[in-house]
């Protein structure tokens, strides 16, 4: 198969076009080049895709073509432009304007009204959400077969948003300094996310299949603790745990989710108690298969010590101490 990978220098992207040469595929990746390299054996062609799709591109034909963009207008050229080809659409589980129901679906929860502009969806995630959702449709409408698939966290080796990866440095330097690492309290809150490898091993091997519809892609529901558990598998660590309620975290100043002084990967009561508890099955069916978290650990811990630049959002080690001193009899 000819696939045309959208991007294919960064994360996810590159990843598809990693496992795509894999499977022996001839592999072009359209991107700007400003961002990193494309795999080797892989082709670049530059395009910016504000600009009209270059002729090295419509010149060629393509079987199937992935696409991770946010932006409508970028999708909107591209589907003309490559209309005949099997579409895969890598869009968000933030698509959906329920998100409290547990156990939803593709097929039972109900999407956001779609927004087409090209403004910078970094305003929110409903505004990110409702750009995805005029993405997938110009993709639906507009290509003679398309695969929508809907990621939450993606983690993994590469990861740039550095929020599961803050778990294997913290327990790594709990290891070394034998401190005991703070959590979030209710430590049993269901968590879902997906290994970038797996997940692009499942954009290939689909996209072979000519695999159509609506999926998630995620792991099946886990309780944090365990997600923990299997993160100090991984990095061969078994520090103690320390769990502090919310209220508390909050008058010591800790934030949700990421950035600085946060506890990465809590969602906590920035989300409704659905928007990780979505039901899978009919992914896994498809083909998604999931790695085991101990694996993902260990794995992304080998490439932050090869990658000293890595980000790795949240609590540094010494802000962490503070608050755990602060909070324990």
């Amino acid at each position: 198969m000819r696939i045309l990978v959208l991007g294919g220098t960064v994360f996810l992207s590159r990843a598809v076009a990693e496992a795509a040469l894999a499977h022996g595929h001839d592999v072009v990746c359209a991107a700007r080049g400003v961002s990193g390299t494309v795999p080797e054996g892989a082709t670049l062609v530059r395009w910016d895709r504000a600009e009209a799709v270059p002729a090295e591109l419509t010149d060629t034909e393509f079987d199937a073509v992935v696409d991770v963009s946010r932006i409508p207008s970028h999708v909107r050229g591209a589907v003309a432009a490559f209309p005949d080809a099997h579409w895969t659409f890598v869009s968000t589980v933030n698509v959906y304007a329920d998100t409290a129901t547990v156990g939803g679906t593709p097929a039972t929860l109900p999407l956001l009204d779609p927004v087409e502009t090209d403004e910078d969806p970094s305003a929110g995630p409903e505004l990110y959400g409702a750009m995805k959702v005029a993405c997938e449709n110009i993709v639906r409408t507009g290509t003679a077969a398309a695969l929508v698939i809907r990621p939450g966290l993606i983690v993994g080796p590469g990861d740039p948003s550095g929020r599961f990866t803050y778990w294997p440095a913290r327990f790594a330097q709990a290891a070394q300094d034998g401190l005991p690492v703070l959590v979030p309290e209710p430590v049993d809150d269901p968590v879902q996310l997906v290994d970038v490898r797996d997940l692009a091993e499942w954009i290939v091997t689909a996209a072979e299949q000519g695999t159509t519809g609506d999926f998630d892609a995620v792991c099946p529901p886990l309780p944090r603790a365990e997600l923990l558990a299997q993160v100090a598998e991984g990095t061969g660590a078994d520090p103690e745990l320390v769990a502090v309620a919310p209220e508390v975290l909050a008058e010591h100043e800790v934030a949700q989710w990421s950035g600085p002084r946060s506890i990465p990967f809590w969602a906590g009561d920035l989300v409704d108690g659905g928007f990780m508890t979505h039901d899978v099955t009919s992914s896994l069916a498809a083909g998604l298969t999931i790695r085991p978290i101990d694996q993902t650990a260990r794995d992304t811990l080998v490439w932050l010590q090869a990658t000293p630049d890595a980000k790795v959002t949240g609590l540094t080690r010494a802000e962490e101490q503070e608050v755990l001193a602060a909070v324990r009899p």
